[in-house]
């Protein structure tokens, strides 16, 4: 009977003791979000953005693979219909309870955070929340809003139809992207990063890590916007425009700034290198990992791009849709690229993927380019209209 008892009493000892601690590490991680979480406000309201687990469990069918888009080793994200704050309303809000803000329903992303042992998951989700919560442009995808309840760490951003990822490789969708398009794509792209190196207010800077082919999307009325800023820097004002940040966690090694590899330091200009890259594969409308570009050179595109720029031979590698000639007949005098336009373009995303951090160009005066890049195309694209305007009365 005693050993019984005994026995009894130590299992009810330990089963408190397990559940006073785990109690405490549950409320630690609640405080420690909570502390993350005031210091990404820093003093502003939020509140409209918030919310409820609840409402996102609903929506995604209690994150059912039916809207599950993708996974990496931080998050897993889905594309679903939500019921979210009103943005373009938020003027109309002040002085009213969360009960009355305006809403609206469309499709969204939900980005779910892995929660994990460490505290690298939550440094991530917070950095992500801290930018675009500080930053308001056209071209940068608009945070909806997000959730922290228990272990869950969930961001809802706005959706872009086009994701560059799917059309890159794939020869039937590339073919609807004419010249003038990508170059738009490309300037609003220019735009985003030029902002957030040097236009944001207060002087505050962003490098943004981890631009790739992944990152970009555009929607219906083709306005190209910048996502997923987990791994960017935050810069202040009056602090060095440089950090010491080594990682080798990247969707695509073939993005990276060969100069930030050896030394961790993180700059401006790597971003610009990587958007570089970018240009290049959205001039031959293939990955830099594509295996014709490998068969070449290991390091892949930039390589090639580079090699084939200095032996003036660079026509050779550019996406053949991109050489059509102007079909006058067929009243499709935008499908053709303009030389100049061309030149003006690859001149440029051969001078971003320079190989040391200071013979690359800040990102204004890429966007001046591309912008001057844009110009000669819609010049070539008027000069063909009046020709075929003046052939329509000839006859």
């Amino acid at each position: 009977m005693l050993p019984s008892l005994f026995s009894k009493a130590i299992k009810n000892l330990l089963t408190t003791k397990i559940c006073f601690y785990i109690s405490k590490i549950f409320n630690f991680i609640i405080c420690n979000s909570l502390f993350s979480l005031s210091h990404v406000c820093k003093g502003k309201n939020f509140e409209h953005l918030k919310i409820w687990l609840d409402d996102i469990k609903l929506a995604t069918s209690n994150f059912s693979d039916k809207y599950k888009l993708g996974s990496n080793g931080y998050y897993t994200w889905y594309k679903v219909d939500l019921s979210h704050f009103d943005k373009e309303k938020l003027t109309s809000v002040k002085g009213e309870s969360s009960s009355e803000l305006p809403k609206r329903h469309n499709e969204v992303y939900i980005k779910r955070f892995f929660p994990k042992d460490d505290e690298h998951d939550e440094d991530l989700f917070f950095t992500e929340l801290e930018v675009l919560t500080s930053v308001e442009h056209d071209n940068i995808v608009t945070l909806i809003g997000f959730c922290v309840e228990g272990f869950e760490m969930i961001l809802v951003t706005e959706k872009c139809s086009n994701v560059l990822q799917d059309y890159l490789g794939n020869v039937r969708i590339m073919r609807t992207l004419t010249w003038e398009k990508r170059l738009k794509i490309c300037i609003d792209l220019a735009h985003a990063l030029s902002y957030l190196h040097s236009e944001m207010e207060e002087k505050k800077m962003i490098i943004h890590g981890n631009i790739n082919y992944a990152r970009f999307g555009w929607d219906e009325n083709l306005v190209a916007k910048i996502d997923d800023f987990e791994f960017a820097v935050f810069l202040p004002q009056n602090q060095n425009d440089e950090v010491l940040c080594k990682r080798t966690d990247f969707v695509s090694k073939y993005h990276v700034d060969p100069e930030y590899k050896k030394t961790g330091k993180l700059k401006r200009e790597s971003d610009v290198y990587s958007f570089g890259v970018v240009l290049f594969e959205i001039l031959c409308g293939r990955f830099a990992f594509d295996q014709s570009y490998l068969n070449e050179s290991e390091k892949g595109l930039v390589h090639v791009a580079r090699q084939n720029f200095c032996n003036g031979t660079i026509e050779e590698i550019i996406d053949p849709i991109l050489k059509e000639e102007t079909n006058i007949k067929s009243y499709n005098p935008n499908r053709g690229a303009n030389k100049d336009s061309l030149h003006t373009f690859i001149k440029v995303a051969n001078q971003c993927v320079a190989e040391t951090q200071d013979h690359r160009p800040a990102m204004k005066v890429v966007l001046d380019e591309l912008k001057k890049a844009l110009i000669f195309q819609v010049c070539q694209v008027c000069l063909c209209v009046v020709l075929i305007i003046g052939c329509i009365y000839s006859c």
